[in-house]
């Protein structure tokens, strides 16, 4: 599953699902052993949860970066590499 981004422990990733199934534009954070599944647009938790600071931080990040993940979320549609995105400082 490649990575986009690391900060503050948290890791960012996105994949498309086998078969071609392909739920609406989404990414997934990692955070020990909490994962979550977080739409693009709207920023959203769909699925699974965070601590709340690091909910936080994935979607602060994610509004900042809103139109690189919907550049990467094509990238892998299209069947290619998605580009790695700036952390948070």
């Amino acid at each position: 599953m490649p990575e986009l981004s690391r900060f503050y422990g948290i890791i960012v990733r996105m994949f498309v699902e086998p078969l071609g199934k392909h739920n609406e534009p989404h990414f997934h954070a990692y955070y020990q052993e909490h994962s979550a599944v977080v739409t693009i647009a709207p920023v959203l938790v769909i699925a699974g949860s965070l601590p709340r600071k690091q909910q936080r931080l994935v979607e602060a990040w994610a509004e900042l970066h809103q139109d690189e993940l919907m550049a990467d979320w094509n990238l892998l549609i299209a069947g290619q590499c998605v580009e790695p995105i700036k952390p948070l400082n």
